[in-house]
Parts: structure tokens; C-alpha cells; sequence
């Protein structure tokens, strides 16, 4: 009788807090639980269909962001914490909680006069090329972008198709908290290497950011 051979399930995008572990094959007989909490992308998270690039995207004049003509959008050129040298992102991304983020986006508006925010979920999945093989940011307009869940300003916990396996359904019925509590405590994070976004990362959990501001055509 000739050898057994397996086939390999390769370990989706991990969570915010697993982001930087090594990608892992398991077999399909054997697919252990990962933990409770914000382990592996939940049933709706992989449901989505992240939106496909956006075309038109340039780099200003002075490289220092990139804009979205298309959705009129300013997006800065390197996430929190990095700079712009002239030829890529240089420096080490802030790790920061959702509050901390929104607090990241007011300082540099009052300090720059302009509108800088937190990206909606949608906006942010723009940025990654579906096409590509991996799907990827662009690196030429978007380098050194840290290929893991980065904050949106998404929050509404009801937003796509209700799933009853889902973390954040499963923990509104262990401990009876309401979508309003579970809106409080959970906000949405896009995968900058997938694409895909999920809507039960818990407020506290330290992501990149990379902020969007409106861009009005000289």
C-alpha cells in the first residue's frame, strides 16, 4: 500500500494579536481551536469580499501622500510613527489602541490645520490589490506598510450578515451584552495583507494607523 498523503489548510490572516507569528499548515484531520477571543478571522470576517483597487491613486508632488482622486481622499504616505525621506517610510510604526489612534488623528489636524482622520473600513480595504498574487499594498505608493490589522473608524457592530458562529455574536450570548456594549468594546480593523475586515477587535488592542484626510483638486 503506497504512502498516506495529506492535504494542507493553510493558517488564514492572523488576529491583531497573533499578527506577528509565523503562518502555519495543519492538516485538515487536525484543526485544533485557536482561542477565545480574537484568534482566527470569524466566519463573517472571511465572507467578505474586500473591494478591488482603486484606480487613479498618484503621489503628490512632494511624495509626502498619496491621493485618491477617484474618492477625493489625502492618504498619508507612511502610517503613524514613520516619515517620508524622499524615497520610503523610515522609522518604527506607533502601536496604538483605538482611542489613542482618534487621539493620534485630532493632534495632527489642530497642528496642520488639516482634516487628518481615521479611515473608514471600506476606505482602507482600498488600498490593497486584490489582483496582485499575494494581494498586497502597493509598495511604490504605500512602503514599508506593516502587513497586519490596521484601526478603521468603523464601529457599527451591525454592519454584514449576522453570523451565530461569530466571536462577537458568541460573547453577546455567554454574557448577555447588547450591540450597543459590544459597539463599545469591539471597532473594525482591515488586514493590510488580505484585505479582509472584521469587526470584533477589541478597542484595547494595540494596530498600526494610517490616516486619511480630504483632498480638494488645486
Amino acid at each position: 500500500m503506497g504512502a498516506m498523503t495529506y492535504t494542507t489548510y493553510c493558517a488564514p490572516s492572523p488576529s491583531p494579536g497573533a499578527a506577528r507569528q509565523a503562518r502555519t499548515a495543519w492538516p485538515l484531520l487536525v484543526f485544533g481551536a485557536w482561542g477565545l477571543g480574537v484568534g482566527w478571522p470569524t466566519a463573517e470576517a472571511l465572507a467578505q469580499s474586500p473591494a478591488e483597487p482603486a484606480p487613479g491613486m498618484v503621489a503628490s508632488p512632494d511624495g509626502s501622500f498619496v491621493v485618491d482622486e477617484r474618492m477625493r481622499l489625502a492618504w498619508a504616505r507612511c502610517v503613524e510613527g514613520m516619515e517620508w525621506n524622499g524615497k520610503t517610510c523610515t522609522g518604527t510604526p506607533l502601536m496604538l489602541d483605538r482611542a489613542q489612534a482618534r487621539a493620534r488623528a485630532t493632534e495632527r489636524w489642530k497642528a496642520e490645520g488639516l482634516d487628518w482622520r481615521l479611515p473608514r473600513a471600506p476606505e482602507l480595504q482600498r488600498l490593497v490589490n486584490k489582483a496582485a498574487q499575494p494581494p498586497a499594498v502597493d509598495a511604490a505608493l504605500f512602503p514599508a506598510t506593516p502587513p497586519e490589522w490596521h484601526w478603521t473608524s468603523t464601529t457599527d457592530v451591525k454592519a454584514g450578515q449576522a453570523n451565530q458562529y461569530t466571536y462577537s455574536n458568541t460573547m453577546q450570548n455567554r454574557s448577555g451584552q447588547g450591540e450597543g456594549q459590544m459597539s463599545y468594546l469591539h471597532g473594525w480593523a482591515v488586514h493590510m495583507r488580505t484585505g479582509e475586515a472584521r469587526k470584533d477587535v477589541g478597542k484595547d488592542s494595540k494596530l498600526p494607523v494610517r490616516l486619511v484626510r480630504t483632498w480638494v483638486a488645486p
